[in-house]
């Protein structure tokens, strides 16, 4: 396997917010906590330490045992969620939508990272234990954003119609997308080991929530990641005293507002990634998540009959806090609150509005986790490589914008400056010689001579169009080459784990592929990977 790397910022795919983070600007410093370096780490353990309490760790691994009860595990993973009642125990934590079969290539990256950043944290900080933790968002309802996936150019999909938490969703119509996809896969021995992956997440499950911890159980149980589901009550009891001061008082918007100002001035050309409301908490049931909003001083459920007063609210929250679910503002918050978590790891657009929960975390008294963005990698194959290679492309120019790109090598390769003048301005000062000389001898000759002349300056200008037209020839079909070559690359002109899933490369590679991740990633390299399997 062949590894490079890339600065983030020589890439062109990370808003300049990420680059000023990577980079440890000043002032984006008031927007978090700790940046992540391994010294760094020390510090939010001590101040971990002190916040979470014993309670806290024997419910969430008395609920992790549940959620585990009837899956079949490995020893390591089972040792780490026993290790999560001991006090110098710590997660590193990633969290992803249940997309069908993981979604984009950047699932596995977000928990590989995770991973090796346990395992980098264990042998620098042997004292403490670290657990690497998936969040399943299972109380998410954007069902059209996680009911598809992409294979070979092609979108696979599960069309039915969904409201609610999309985690309790049934696998109604996924068998037909099960031989749609076992069509696209083929016969081969890694297109069977993908449909039986498939088939036991999916058919052998009652509901979506069960089939993702099934799936990344099965690529990653080797490695100890701990699969949460959050959706709890028993969890979301220890978060009552948040959502009812998000209830009452409405701090989220008020400190996220506040901080979006203040990231606005600092950043002129900072988008907003999550605007507040006035209360960030959803109500759910029975295929229903909708928003709590007070109006008509009288809290209610949009969209439907629901409604109370505060008492009636608050025995409901307490006899309930299931019903209660976090939105995008009360999540984070959420997790930081039921995990010992130490890091959360994200892409460029997580760790964005991230940042404008710092104020939040401060007002409410909860130590805000270190932001690590996740690993981003571009898998090539040995004869993308060999190609690139030939066609003398750079690994910064495979990133440059198409347009860009093209404009570029097209320059490198046309060296070749196909222009005959300073051949034609030599033949006629040969003629002026012959001229002279027909003057001289016979005047009748002029006419033979200056038509000789008119013979050859249309025969090199003939021969040098010819020699431009094959020049294009030969660039456009070197430049098609090329940009074939790199639509392969970043297919939709995109970054390919944006895009591309997982089981387009397990078809090649089959099982070696995770181990390979897991064993060339680095989380804290700062920089983007170029693998070649």
């Amino acid at each position: 396997m062949q590894h490079k790397t890339l600065p983030f910022n020589k890439t062109g795919y990370f808003s300049s917010l990420i680059c000023d983070y990577l980079a440890e600007s000043e002032i984006l410093q008031p927007f978090y906590n700790r940046f992540p370096n391994l010294d760094n780490f020390k510090l939010q353990i001590e101040e971990k330490s002190k916040s979470f309490s014993l309670e806290s760790r024997n419910t969430l691994v008395a609920v992790l045992k549940e959620q585990y009860k009837n899956l079949e595990t490995s020893k390591l993973v089972l040792s780490q969620i026993e290790l999560l009642q001991s006090e110098n125990t710590f997660t590193v934590t990633t969290g992803h939508q249940l997309n069908l079969f993981t979604g984009p290539l950047y699932f596995l990256y977000k928990i590989v990272s995770a991973i090796n950043l346990a395992k980098t944290l264990k042998k620098e900080h042997s004292e403490s234990n670290f657990v690497p933790i998936y969040w399943m968002a299972t109380e998410d309802h954007d069902f059209d954003e996680i009911n598809y996936f992409n294979f070979k150019g092609k979108k696979v999909q599960w069309n039915r119609e969904s409201t609610g938490p999309v985690g309790e969703l049934s696998i109604e119509g996924l068998q037909a997308v099960f031989d749609v996809f076992s069509e696209e896969l083929g016969s081969t021995t890694h297109a069977e080991t993908i449909k039986e992956l498939f088939k036991k997440a999916y058919l052998d499950h009652d509901n979506l929530s069960d089939a993702t911890r099934f799936l990344a159980n099965a690529l990653f149980q080797e490695y100890g990641l701990v699969i949460l589901d959050a959706n709890n009550a028993r969890l979301k009891r220890g978060f009552i005293p948040f959502m009812k001061q998000e209830l009452l008082n409405q701090v989220s918007f008020q400190a996220v507002s506040k901080t979006n100002d203040d990231l606005t001035v600092a950043f002129q050309d900072y988008k907003i990634q999550v605007n507040p409301r006035e209360i960030n908490l959803f109500y759910i049931d029975d295929q229903l998540r909708e928003r709590i909003v007070f109006e008509d001083e009288v809290y209610k459920v949009l969209n439907t009959n629901l409604q109370w007063n505060e008492d009636e609210l608050l025995q409901e929250l307490n006899e309930n806090p299931q019903r209660f679910s976090p939105n995008v503002i009360m999540r984070p918050l959420y997790q930081e609150v039921i995990l010992p978590n130490l890091c959360y790891i994200g892409g460029g657009g997580e760790l964005a509005y991230w940042f404008q929960l710092k104020g939040f975390f401060n007002a409410v008294d909860v130590p805000f986790p270190m932001l690590l963005l996740r690993n981003s990698v571009l898998i090539q194959t040995e004869n993308q490589l060999k190609k690139l290679k030939n066609l003398d492309i750079s690994t910064q120019d495979l990133f440059l914008k198409q347009s860009t790109f093209i404009n570029k090598k097209v320059r490198e390769i046309s060296n070749i400056d196909i222009d005959f003048s300073t051949q034609k301005k030599h033949l006629k000062e040969q003629f002026l010689a012959l001229y002279d000389l027909a003057e001289q001898t016979d005047k009748s000759f002029l006419g033979a001579v200056k038509a000789q002349e008119v013979k050859q300056l249309k025969g090199l200008g003939h021969l040098e169009k010819r020699l431009l037209q094959a020049q294009k020839r030969k660039l456009s079909d070197e430049v098609l080459r090329m940009t074939d070559l790199q639509n392969e690359l970043f297919p939709n002109k995109s970054l390919q784990e944006r895009n591309t899933n997982f089981s387009q490369f397990y078809l090649e590679y089959g099982e070696k592929l995770v181990p390979s991740l897991i064993e060339n990633l680095n989380p804290l390299s700062g920089a983007f990977s170029i693998l070649t399997l």
